[in-house]
């Protein structure tokens, strides 16, 4: 079972970027899926999910407006689109699976770093 993130890189405060977390080994339809991410010096926290059916839940409204996911079951596949990004989000982005009706993530992949400059 492997979660393989990527898209991270260098981004001007304002600018956009999309992340991807390929799924590999696991039913991909049976599985939440979501994005947290870490800064330096902090605990990591939780972004968004998207429900095996697609059903987002985002941490916070600032969030919502700025951060999108979606999933592609045939693909296994999970998109994170972050838009008007701030320095704040400079972070290391992991995705997580959770199988449904757990309450714990349990699969996580290995991160990829997002720096954003002002």
């Amino acid at each position: 079972v492997q979660l393989q993130a990527s898209g991270g890189g260098l981004v001007q405060a304002g600018g956009s970027l999309r992340l991807r977390c390929a799924a590999s080994g696991l039913t991909f339809s049976s599985y939440d899926m979501g994005w947290f991410r870490q800064a330096p010096g902090k605990e990591r926290e939780f972004v968004v999910a998207a429900s095996w059916s697609g059903v987002t839940t985002y941490d916070t409204d600032s969030m919502k407006g700025r951060f999108t996911i979606s999933r592609d079951n045939a693909k296994n596949t999970v998109l994170l689109q972050m838009s008007s990004l701030k320095p704040e989000d400079t972070a290391v982005y992991y995705c997580a699976a959770r199988r449904v009706s757990s309450s714990r993530w349990s699969i996580w992949g290995q991160g990829t770093l997002v720096t954003v400059s002002s």
